[in-house]
């Protein structure tokens, strides 16, 4: 009787594992001069039972909003943030306690993001992994060390092999700035968080990578690497990054996507509503699966969509304002379920 028990109770605990690591989270992106309230944004959330939300910096407007809500939250340091948390032993508190400790546990803080695809070249990056200590230590200051993991979120061009994935590695340029951070990330039991971009793989070699395998629409396996089998470029990223964190030290370290997501116009035919409406169906179908990946099949995929809205003050390429799940006025673009 007892051994039932036992075993009852671990498969209970697994499937909370597995509901937990299946949940879909939407970016909120604020570069937008038409788009809704923050509160009724909080509102569409809620509406379409989207239980997760990344925000690229702790707007108190936002987090106000969240306030008693049952949404749990990724937030940003931004990057223009991090040389001075680095770098001055009171701003990591500062910071810990008016964007976080003001607002837990009434805000249900997840991760901490200590910037966002931050460039090796750039000036910033070598204050990343500092800025991340400063900002641990913060947190287990204020004995929030054990309910918020800090990390930061990496674009997937910090690999130099990609293909096929357990050939997985860091460049060497890349190695300096994430090795201390993998360090970092093992220590305090957090994951990697990862933007995965199968249209950007996609217009960058569609000679090589087919437009079935970046939407999840292939009807075989299109990469073999050894006994594992890669049906859609997804996995095959998020394996490339497991092989990568391996070889590093990181076996343990988990990935979450901090982002991903398909434009829908700006760079016909790629940019579509038809393959983003394609790719975003197919990859919350995916990630609610629990399947993993073939290199961690029993591990749920977290995945955070990018974006809820389009951002016509969005810099860059013409795609980069084209991403939005919802159209300014609310309306869904694709009448797609998230959970």
């Amino acid at each position: 009787m007892m051994t039932t028990i036992l075993t009852l109770l671990g498969l209970f605990l697994v499937s909370l594992k597995i509901t937990e690591v299946q949940s879909i989270g939407v970016c909120y992106g604020l570069n937008g001069n038409n788009l809704p309230s923050k509160q009724d944004v909080i509102n569409l959330y809620n509406r379409y039972g989207i239980q997760r939300m990344r925000i690229y910096a702790p707007d108190h407007e936002v987090l106000n909003a969240l306030r008693g809500t049952n949404i749990e939250l990724l937030v940003d340091v931004a990057n223009e943030d991090i040389p001075s948390i680095a770098t001055n032993p009171s701003a990591a508190a500062n910071w810990v306690q008016n964007n976080i400790k003001n607002y837990s546990p009434a805000v249900k803080f997840r991760y901490i993001a200590v910037g966002n695809e931050v460039s090796l070249s750039s000036s910033i990056a070598q204050y990343v992994g500092p800025a991340m200590e400063r900002i641990q230590s913060a947190l287990a200051s204020a004995g929030l060390q054990n309910q918020i993991k800090v990390s930061t979120s990496v674009a997937a061009n910090l690999l130099s092999v990609s293909s096929p994935p357990s050939q997985g590695s860091f460049s060497n340029e890349a190695k300096p700035f994430i090795k201390p951070i993998i360090n970092l990330l093992v220590q305090n039991n957090a994951p990697l968080l990862v933007n995965v971009y199968p249209y950007f793989s996609y217009i960058g070699d569609p000679v090589n990578i087919h437009l079935d395998y970046a939407l999840f629409t292939s009807q075989g396996i299109v990469v073999q690497d050894g006994s594992f089998g890669y049906r859609n470029i997804f996995d095959a990223i998020l394996d490339a990054h497991y092989s990568a964190l391996e070889k590093e030290g990181g076996s343990n370290v988990d990935i979450v996507v901090s982002e991903t997501g398909w434009p829908s116009d700006g760079n016909p035919p790629a940019a579509s509503s038809g393959n983003a409406g394609t790719y975003y169906r197919n990859v919350i179908s995916h990630v609610k699966s629990g399947q993993g990946t073939p290199r961690r099949p029993r591990t749920g995929i977290e995945t955070y969509l990018f974006a809820m809205f389009d951002e016509n003050q969005k810099l860059g390429a013409e795609t980069e304002r084209h991403f939005g799940l919802f159209f300014p006025n609310q309306q869904s673009k694709y009448g797609i379920s998230f959970n």
